[in-house]
C-alpha cells in the first residue's frame, strides 16, 4: 500500500471522525422541562435552539423536531425574498407592489407596500405576486439548489405557484427550518452574500436594545385536520453571540396563534436566560 493512499485514508477517517461527532446525541439536550409552556397554552410543539459558540442543541420533543413535516407558512416569505432578490424580481427591499384593490381581512395589506413592510406585516398577498413574476420553472430549480423542504426526497411544487407554502402540499421539518436560518446567518446560501441575504437579515430583526437583537420570521396555517400551526424561526444574539431557534406550535382551529406563540417563544427564552444581555 502506498504511503499516499495511507495519507488520504486518514484524511478520509479524519473527516468522518469529525462528521460522526458533529451528529452525535451528545451535543444534543433534550428539555422536558418547555412543555409546561406548550400545555399552559393549550398547545402542543416542538422548541430547538442550537448555541453556536458550543455546538450544542436543547430540544423540546425531538421526534417532532426531527421527523415530522407542516406547511412552512408565511416562514416560507425568507425563501420567497431570497429568490425574487437573486432573479431580479424583487430589486430591493423599498421595492413596492400596488395593492389589488380586494379588501382583506388584515388592515395592513389593503394598501400599497414594500418588500420590508410586506415581510413585516406578512403580507401574503405581496408574496402570491413575487412567486407569480419568479414562475414555476425558476422558483422550483431554486427550490432544488437549495434542497428545502426535502426531509422526504426531492420537494416539488404540485399544486398552485402563489398557495404551495400555504395549502400543505408542501411541509418541512423543524429540523430544516433551523438549517435555513442558521445558513442565513452565516451567508451559507447560493445567494449573494452582500446583497440579499443581508436584506433578509436585516428585515428579520424585529427587536434590538443593549442586551440583545431578536431576529425572526413567523408563519400560520392549517392542517387538513382543520388544527393551527404557528411557526417562529430565527435567531438571537447577546454580547455578538448567535442562538438559533426554531418554535412550533399546535391547536385547535380558533387558537390565538400570533399571541400563543410569542408568548411561547419569550417564555423559553427568559427561562434559557435572555434579554438579560448576559449570555
Amino acid at each position: 500500500m502506498s504511503i499516499s493512499f495511507m495519507k488520504s485514508g486518514m484524511i478520509i477517517f479524519f473527516f468522518l471522525l469529525i462528521f460522526l461527532y458533529s451528529c452525535s446525541p451528545n451535543n444534543v439536550t433534550e428539555d422536558s422541562s418547555l412543555k409546561k409552556y406548550f400545555d399552559d397554552n393549550h398547545v402542543t410543539g416542538t422548541f430547538g435552539m442550537f448555541d453556536n459558540g458550543h455546538g450544542h442543541f436543547i430540544i423540546y420533543n425531538l421526534s417532532r423536531f426531527k421527523d415530522s413535516v407542516y406547511l412552512p407558512a408565511s416562514t416560507f416569505k425568507i425563501v420567497n425574498s431570497l429568490i425574487g432578490l437573486e432573479t431580479g424580481k424583487i430589486s430591493s427591499e423599498k421595492m413596492v407592489i400596488k395593492w389589488d384593490g380586494i379588501v382583506r381581512s388584515i388592515p395592513e395589506w389593503n394598501k400599497d407596500l414594500t418588500m420590508e413592510e410586506a415581510f413585516k406585516v406578512s403580507a401574503v398577498p405581496y408574496y402570491q405576486e413575487v412567486a407569480r413574476r419568479i414562475g414555476k420553472d425558476t422558483l422550483q430549480r431554486w427550490l432544488d439548489t437549495l434542497g428545502y423542504a426535502a426531509k422526504n426526497g426531492r420537494a416539488v411544487i404540485t399544486t398552485r405557484i402563489d398557495t404551495f407554502w400555504l395549502d400543505n402540499s408542501f411541509k418541512t421539518t423543524s429540523d430544516e427550518q433551523l438549517g435555513l436560518v442558521k445558513k442565513l446567518y452565516f451567508d451559507q446560501l447560493p445567494f449573494r452574500k452582500n446583497t440579499n441575504q443581508d436584506i433578509v437579515k436585516k428585515i428579520m430583526l424585529q427587536e434590538e436594545n443593549a442586551n440583545y437583537k431578536l431576529s425572526y420570521k413567523t408563519g400560520w396555517g392549517f392542517r387538513e385536520n382543520g388544527n393551527g400551526i404557528g411557526w417562529i424561526i430565527g435567531w438571537i444574539e447577546e454580547n455578538k453571540h448567535p442562538y438559533f431557534f426554531v418554535l412550533n406550535v399546535e391547536g385547535p382551529h380558533d387558537t390565538d396563534m400570533p399571541a400563543v406563540r410569542m408568548n411561547i417563544l419569550k417564555a423559553i427564552l427568559r427561562q434559557s436566560g435572555f434579554f438579560e444581555g448576559r449570555k
